[in-house]
């Protein structure tokens, strides 16, 4: 058992970038002025900076593009729009293309009324705290005044479609062998994979039966995509689909069904994964990275393959941090993000449904047969909203040391990184103590 802390976060970027309710917490103006900063700071000393643009199907998303592309162009950058695409897209191709820096425009697994920006340096990766605080300190007025373009020096907006048709090619390239055969259910959280879901598994072979794949600017996430994995589950059964995969929002996660119906979050995605890189020579130091949040079985099931995990904070960008330093080729979230630094420099929730596809086929065998040796324990997780999350938190640590002691369970008890809730969960033997210790605490944030 290991246990886990919480994460620095700023007062507009958190662990997943700046995110709130569209119009309220993050506004036009608030997009604008991001947009201008960034356009300064990247092209400060090097001429016109190059920023490339993506975006979900939320309603605000299109409101966030136009301020953003404002702030970029007025500043002197020049702003190349990818329109609605996935976030591991505008991380490739800020990558790929040497763009200085990639802006996404979601709330992932958030409701269509929230909305966020996700900020990328030239390597597709999460901005460096260090800029994050620049661009903070100027949307609250606390950096000099940055002057305008004028003239020839004024940037200039470029449709960009033909990066996410290469980013598609880029996932289809990336199997190895046809999924002909294969009965695949897909849920695109009526979000940025609507489109490109299908087309990478139809193109592969698979026979593909999708739902969330009818955006109308308010239905992101509602009742499908990741957080809502009951309906993929039935779509499967119901249909003797081999395997289906769920995305989020910006389809930076994926959480999988196997044949049964029976749910495969990051941490079985995981398993599986690290155990067809090792068969294959592929998992560099036979180990992994994983989170507070994962279970220990994982790391369990996995010690008895031969495989270690490294254990860091949650956020992918802790993950990847962690990758770099113990020079990881695997590591991911229970959420459903899953790294492959092989190919990606985010988390991707296409390159793990396609990761898993490879087993599945080079295995040929069911679904839920990759998963053999893999067995977790209890875990129960629950989310309670609270007015200041920060200061929540903190005033349950006593509590939760208590809880953890009598109840003799594992406890991570930590703000949400993303929304105004604090996040409870306890793992141990008894499912019930689980159960208990989620409930005290509950109880405990709910007087505060």
């Amino acid at each position: 058992m290991y246990g886990g802390g919480g994460a620095v976060i700023g007062k507009y970027f958190g662990t997943d970038g700046f995110r709130g309710e569209a119009g309220v917490t993050i506004t036009a103006r608030h997009a604008y002025k991001v947009g201008v900063v960034l356009g300064y700071l990247f092209g400060r000393g090097k001429g016109k900076c190059r920023a490339v643009i993506g975006k979900d199907t939320r309603l605000s998303s299109y409101m966030l593009e136009d301020a953003l592309c404002a702030g970029l162009t007025a500043s002197g950058a020049d702003a190349y729009i990818l329109h609605v695409t996935t976030t591991p897209s505008v991380s490739y191709i800020t990558r790929c293309d040497g763009f200085d820096c990639g802006i996404m425009i979601s709330a992932s697994h958030n409701p269509y009324y929230d909305n966020g920006i996700k900020i990328m340096n030239s390597q597709g990766e999460k901005l460096e705290d260090g800029v994050l605080n620049v661009i903070e300190d100027y949307l609250d007025g606390n950096f000099v005044e940055i002057p305008l373009a004028s003239g020839v020096n004024i940037g200039r907006t470029v449709d960009y479609i033909s990066g996410r048709n290469r980013y598609i090619g880029h996932l289809i390239s990336l199997s190895t062998c046809s999924y002909k055969g294969l009965r695949v259910g897909i849920d695109a959280a009526n979000g940025s994979a609507f489109m490109i879901a299908r087309s990478v598994f139809d193109a592969l072979g698979a026979k593909t039966f999708v739902i969330g794949d009818s955006p109308n600017g308010t239905n992101v996430n509602d009742g499908v995509g990741s957080t809502h994995i009951e309906k993929l589950a039935n779509l499967v059964k119901e249909n003797g689909l081999d395997i289906g995969f769920a995305f989020d929002g910006d389809a930076d996660r994926c959480i999988g069904v196997d044949e049964r119906g029976e749910v495969m979050t990051g941490d079985e995605e995981l398993y599986i994964c690290a155990d067809y890189f090792k068969s294959r020579g592929e998992l560099s130091g036979d180990k992994i990275v994983c989170t507070v949040m994962s279970n220990g079985g994982l790391i369990q099931s996995l010690e008895a393959k031969g495989i270690s995990c490294e254990v860091c904070e949650v956020g992918d960008k802790n993950v990847c941090d962690r990758m770099n330093t113990a020079s990881a080729v695997l590591g991911g979230e229970r959420s459903g993000h899953v790294v492959f630094s092989k190919y990606e420099s985010t988390g991707d929730g296409l390159v793990t449904a396609i990761m898993i596809m490879e087993a599945l086929v080079e295995r040929k065998c069911k679904a839920s047969d990759l998963l053999k040796g893999y067995k977790s324990f209890p875990q129960v997780s629950v989310n309670v909203p609270v007015k200041d999350k920060y200061a929540v938190a903190a005033a349950l640590a006593d509590v939760t040391e208590k809880v953890r002691h009598s109840l003799g369970v594992r406890m991570v008890v930590r703000p949400s990184g993303t929304e105004q809730l604090i996040r409870i969960m306890a793992e141990g033997e008894s499912y019930e103590n689980c159960v208990t210790a989620c409930g005290e605490i509950r109880a405990a944030a709910e007087t505060l």
